[in-house]
């Protein structure tokens, strides 16, 4: 207990300890060392997870892991996929074989020795000279063009219209009586026809003016005698036997096609009917 001097001078009591204590500090320090002999703390460093790399399999089960498989799985499936696609196309490209026709190889030795005539023989030159030669033509065959049914009136006239004109014109001409049937459907489909041919001349003359027989005038007519360089290429002798009384000019027209006397148009060059147009549209 403190006294009264004690607290007139203010000293406190806990700031002193007694030898007692002391001796009881001593000895409890004394007894923790020796249980730290007898029983040695065991210190355990904290080892790091390591992670190596995928082997196929997969130690977790859970959500996660099994997500992980599957993509891993799906790389590897999308990897093996390519490389057999590799190895395809190699094997494809070793297999091939390249073959080369006798025409490549006639090409390859022209253009080894003329270079000149091979740049001649070339699609574009050949095609360029196509259009020039029937631009060429078209140009000559300009002033021979028709679109009408010449009236020869007497014989010479029937004869120069056949002698005089040129090699390269084909002449119809249709041999008709009056009141005979079928000729007035000749002479009107014709008309159709000749402007649907112009390069064609088609001519008509009365039977009688021609000076043939009485018998060919009731038995041959109509008739349509088909001229090319002064000679004659057909002969259609009582055309009612092939197309009937009454035709119309489409018939007509199908008649000398099949016969050869007319180009069908839908075999008529694309240049040739575009410059054919272009003319028509001049004139």
């Amino acid at each position: 207990m403190s006294t009264l001097e004690d607290k007139i001078l203010g000293e406190k009591l806990h700031y002193y300890c007694s030898s007692s204590s002391e001796d009881e500090n001593d000895s409890a320090n004394s007894d923790k060392e020796t249980e730290n002999e007898k029983y040695p703390q065991i210190i355990t460093d904290s080892i790091e997870p390591s992670f190596s790399e995928w082997d196929g399999t997969s130690s977790n089960t859970g959500p996660k892991g099994v997500i992980k498989d599957w993509q891993r799985y799906k790389q590897l499936q999308a990897e093996k996929r390519v490389e057999q696609e590799k190895e395809r196309l190699q094997l494809i490209k070793k297999l091939s074989l390249t073959c080369r026709s006798s025409l490549d190889e006639e090409k390859e030795k022209i253009m080894q020795s003329d270079p000149d005539l091979a740049e001649l023989l070339t699609d574009e030159f050949l095609l360029e000279y196509q259009k020039q030669r029937m631009k060429e033509m078209l140009t000559r065959t300009g002033k021979l063009r028709f679109g009408r049914v010449i009236n020869l009136e007497t014989a010479d006239q029937f004869l120069e219209a056949i002698d005089n004109e040129d090699k390269s014109v084909t002449i119809v001409v249709h041999i008709y009586e009056p009141n005979v049937p079928g000729c007035e459907a000749m002479n009107g489909s014709l008309i159709s026809v000749a402007e649907d041919y112009p390069f064609v001349k088609f001519c008509k003359i009365l039977g009688s003016v021609a000076g043939l027989s009485k018998h060919f005038k009731k038995e041959g007519v109509p008739a349509l005698l088909v001229y090319k360089a002064a000679q004659v290429i057909g002969n259609f002798v009582h055309v009612t036997d092939y197309l009937g009384v009454d035709f119309y000019a489409s018939d007509v027209e199908a008649f000398l096609i099949e016969q050869g006397i007319l180009t069908d148009k839908n075999c008529i060059p694309v240049i040739t009917s575009h410059n054919e147009h272009a003319l028509s549209d001049s004139e």
